[in-house]
């Protein structure tokens, strides 16, 4: 598949921007602390930029609306509704931060369970299509949820401030959890034996081994476009280094370094440094999640 860049940072941002939420709504941040109020702002910015830039891979942004009323079948139209959904309660939460230095219960349980379920939505946009084999598997949603909370509690450990074990500890667990997921993940992608082949798409399988006598189509098409993109092989792997280690390796190194030497200014800033390498990271594995996914479409090219 194509990867587009516009989703690409749309899947990237808005789930760390989500991650965040998770850790604001739960009340692991100090309310009354600047930092808090800034972590909020920070999460709304992250998801309103990862919102908007998924537009760019529109035909008609300025239909986008029209997508929010298909709720009930559409996996894209659920993500919409709850991603706007989830900016009210996360936005009444950033509020009483900043006016009346206090957290909600009530108001967080409704943000954690807003983020989840958006990124939930997210996900199986993509886990539900049974044309794309690497996709359609219940490791899609864990993975999303897990990389997006793993994210979210490491870059709320930069605003943590003296309670700063208390995020970095469940940071380092989700940063595991996501890298068992995610590798778990791949080894499937890399065994798996496609259902749909030349030979189940065209029908002939029982007469021997299809093969491409011709092209359907003389010139490149939508299909040939956006479903035919192909990664080397060897590319796939330098590329899944890159994310392993920048995603997870690096982040955890750091945790447990800042975990070493306590809270403080030093601290922050190697929060910050991870948060950057893992957001790269994250980066070069949605990359690979579109590159590396083929179409059963493309049996006929």
């Amino acid at each position: 598949m194509h990867p587009a860049y516009s989703i690409i940072a749309f899947t990237t941002l808005s789930g760390l921007g989500y991650g965040l939420a998770v850790a604001l709504g739960l009340g692991c941040l100090d309310p009354s602390m600047l930092s808090t109020k800034i972590a909020y702002f920070v999460a709304l910015a992250l998801i309103g930029i990862g919102l908007l830039s998924s537009l760019l891979h529109l035909g008609n942004p300025q239909r986008a609306w029209r997508a929010l009323s298909q709720w009930r079948s559409s996996w894209l139209s659920r993500e919409g509704v709850m991603a706007i959904a989830t900016f009210v309660p996360l936005s009444l939460s950033g509020a009483l931060a900043l006016l009346e230095d206090r957290h909600d219960t009530l108001l967080g349980l409704i943000t954690v369970i807003g983020a989840l379920t958006t990124v939930y939505c997210t996900s199986m946009i993509y886990a539900s299509l049974k044309t794309v084999g690497n996709w359609n598997t219940w490791l899609t949603p864990l993975c999303f949820l897990l990389i997006s909370l793993a994210g979210g509690f490491l870059l709320a450990g930069v605003f943590s401030g003296e309670n700063a074990l208390g995020i970095e500890l469940p940071a380092l667990l989700l940063i595991v959890l996501a890298l068992v997921a995610k590798m778990i993940w791949r080894k499937r992608v890399i065994t798996l034996v496609p259902i749909s082949t030349p030979e189940t798409a065209t029908g002939l399988g029982h007469i021997g081994k299809v093969r491409l006598f011709e092209r359907p189509h003389a010139l490149e098409n939508y299909l040939t476009r956006e479903m035919g993109f192909r990664v080397a092989r060897k590319h796939a792997a330098k590329l899944w280094m890159i994310a392993f280690v920048s995603g997870a390796v690096l982040p955890i190194l750091a945790l447990l370094l800042v975990m070493a030497i306590g809270s403080g200014l030093l601290s922050q800033f190697i929060l910050a440094a991870a948060v950057i390498a893992h957001l790269l990271g994250i980066f070069v594995e949605r990359w690979l999640f579109f590159a590396e996914a083929r179409h059963a479409v493309m049996n006929y090219y």
